[in-house]
């Protein structure tokens, strides 16, 4: 079953059990899968998926902090709230030491040496990670060791 398909499924679950909150986060995700469709005029994979859940993601972290600059307690919740349906989609994020080691050997097949390299190294841990980790912090650490190697 493809992950699209199983988003479908868990709509018709949630139709199914009155979860009002989780009915609509689920539409709102399949919504953006068929605006990025009729966009692109392709049929998205599961790698296409999980980059629209992804950007979701990004999208809801980001509106956490200003909700709660702004101390919006209601619009937190209702956030964390369509973050968590929305992490139920994503692979297992990888671990500290897991990344550690995906930037180890991207800096050895890139032959990176200083800062200047960093695209490429990022560029060859996201294809790695494939969504399996925060790239903005990947983009963190690799910027950190790149500039201890200078």
């Amino acid at each position: 079953m493809s992950l699209k398909e199983r988003i479908t499924e868990d709509m018709k679950s949630a139709m199914r059990s009155g979860d009002k909150e989780r009915l609509a986060t689920i539409r709102l995700v399949l919504a953006g899968l068929k605006q990025k469709e009729v966009d692109e005029r392709i049929t998205l994979d599961d790698a296409q998926v999980l980059g629209v859940i992804e950007k979701m993601v990004k999208q809801r972290k980001e509106s956490i902090v200003q909700f709660e600059a702004g101390a919006r307690a209601d619009l937190v919740a209702k956030e964390k709230a369509e973050l968590a349906v929305l992490t139920g989609y994503q692979p297992v994020q990888l671990g500290d030491a897991e990344i550690d080691a995906l930037i180890s050997a991207a800096i050895g097949a890139t032959g990176a040496t200083s800062i200047k390299d960093m695209g490429k190294v990022v560029a060859h841990v996201k294809s790695a990670a494939a969504g399996r980790a925060d790239m903005a912090m990947v983009s963190a650490r690799v910027k950190a060791r790149l500039g201890q190697a200078a």
